[in-house]
């Protein structure tokens, strides 16, 4: 992985959360490259380098800031294809989230979630959050050493579909 080219997808379809974390995660001066999906079938076609993002030869992003609640394509449903596919299952996706509902956490850590965060009523909080989410996952967590080529690991749902 390029150090220089730090990059995060985040996948947002509120426009005034996506300027407040667009603003905190630039503040960090370390994420080069932040790119938008406004909803989830964007998202699964930046990460799997179809339709629009059919040309895009770079890097997977280091980290997925991903809301639950998307047009399209569900957050939960993005994270799934993420976590099936050898090419994306290691990349951290944190969920980035309106919903406090314990099934929802639940069903998305149950899909391979690294982390969920609820999202900051106040401005000036979520701002925060967004700024130490980049901070954490960018410069102190340490991702393994080859995030690509290897099987995804098997994930049980515990709670079938009803």
């Amino acid at each position: 992985m390029n150090e220089d080219c730090l990059e995060i997808l985040l996948v947002e379809d509120n426009a005034n959360d996506e300027a407040l974390a667009l603003y905190a995660l630039r503040g960090l001066l370390v994420a080069n490259k932040v790119q938008v999906a406004r909803d989830g079938a964007e998202a699964l076609d930046y990460a799997f380098c179809i339709g629009l993002y059919a040309n895009r030869t770079a890097e997977n992003p280091l980290l997925i800031l991903l809301d639950k609640h998307l047009p399209l394509v569900d957050g939960l449903d993005v994270l799934r294809r993420l976590r099936a596919d050898s090419r994306t299952y290691m990349i951290p996706v944190v969920m980035l989230t309106a919903s406090s509902e314990e099934r929802d956490i639940r069903d998305c850590y149950e899909q391979g979630a690294n982390s969920y965060i609820v999202k900051p009523i106040d401005g000036d909080q979520f701002m925060k959050t967004a700024q130490k989410l980049g901070y954490h996952w960018l410069l102190i967590d340490r991702p393994p050493p080859d995030r690509i080529g290897a099987d995804p690991p098997s994930l049980i749902n515990a709670h079938p579909a009803e």
